[in-house]
């Protein structure tokens, strides 16, 4: 009994990690949509989006993304997609050494939060650990854009995300 006890405390730590790493970095946070991305068919990513209190998503207000992969990725991989994303959608900005530093391998099952911190700033967690802050003009609008914006490789992932 007290094995099967410590494997649910063992399994239950990372998604603590997770709801702490949100509610630390937006106390107001509250679950607005989530949504499975897919690319030809295979699931890679679950996202799910925070907003303060889970109004609709205010562009002016700060926000959380979290991506729990199905997949295994290399990092070096979240990288270069992230960098060809960013140019397709409204160009190339020069943050890809830093990218590089930010992201790491996931296996499936991990989970990488994104939280904006004003306009020019996004802090960057995998499960429930720091990685990196990104700072740049406008990060907030260019990298978010990615999973929110008008220009995504799929409206009906980010409607559901947007939860509309």
């Amino acid at each position: 009994m007290l094995r099967g006890l410590c494997v649910c405390l063992v399994l239950l730590v990372p998604a603590l990690g997770q709801a702490s790493t949100i509610a630390n970095a937006l106390p107001d946070a509250e679950l607005r949509g989530e949504a499975v991305f897919r690319l030809f068919g295979f699931p890679l990513y679950k996202a799910r989006l925070y907003t303060q209190t889970g109004a609709p998503l205010n562009w002016d207000q700060e926000f959380a993304i979290e991506l729990t992969y199905m997949r295994d990725l290399s990092g070096k991989d979240l990288s270069e997609n992230t960098m060809r994303e960013l140019e397709r959608i409204g160009g190339a900005i020069p943050i890809g050494d830093r990218l590089d530093q930010c992201f790491a391998d996931v296996r499936r099952g991990d989970r990488f939060v994104a939280v904006s911190q004003g306009p020019n700033r996004i802090g960057f967690w995998l499960n429930g650990a720091p990685t990196c802050t990104l700072r740049h003009p406008q990060i907030k609008t260019r990298f978010m854009a990615i999973f929110l914006g008008e220009n995504t490789r799929s409206r009906t992932f980010t409607r559901n995300l947007k939860g509309e």
